[in-house]
């Protein structure tokens, strides 16, 4: 049975499609822009701004099902600009690479909604419960 995960702390869904999705112990989150959640516009100019409040928006998703980023198992990102793929990989480390970094798969020169410079979506692995 598909739950889905929905919070105010992100941007609300332009399309026919949840914010994520948790399914057989798996969060999906859908891609994310780098919105304000509040009027739905890009924040930031450069890569790095636009990055994290993509990624912020993805945490906040994350946290509304109860996890944590140390449950991102993969992560999707879209750049518009492949060469921005150096400065986009700051602000990611800010976030995932504290511990065990998750996979990742890096597309590149793609065309984004709003004109956007990236997109970024997750798939999380919920704990299991240790046996003692």
């Amino acid at each position: 049975m598909k739950k889905l995960i929905s919070t105010p702390n992100a941007p609300t869904p332009q399309g026919p499609y949840a914010q994520a999705v948790e399914v057989g112990g798996l969060l999906f989150v859908s891609g994310q822009l780098p919105l304000d959640p509040k009027t739905g516009q890009i924040v930031g100019e450069t890569i790095e701004d636009q990055a994290k409040t993509a990624l912020k928006n993805l945490t906040a998703i994350v946290e509304a099902a109860g996890l944590g980023l140390e449950d991102v198992a993969q992560v999707r990102v879209c750049l518009a600009d492949l060469g921005e793929a150096p400065k986009f990989n700051e602000a990611y480390e800010r976030f995932f690479c504290q511990g065990t970094p998750p996979a990742r798969e890096l597309i590149g020169n793609v065309g984004i909604p709003k004109g956007a410079r990236l997109e970024v979506s997750a798939v999380c692995a919920k704990r299991q419960a240790e046996k003692g």
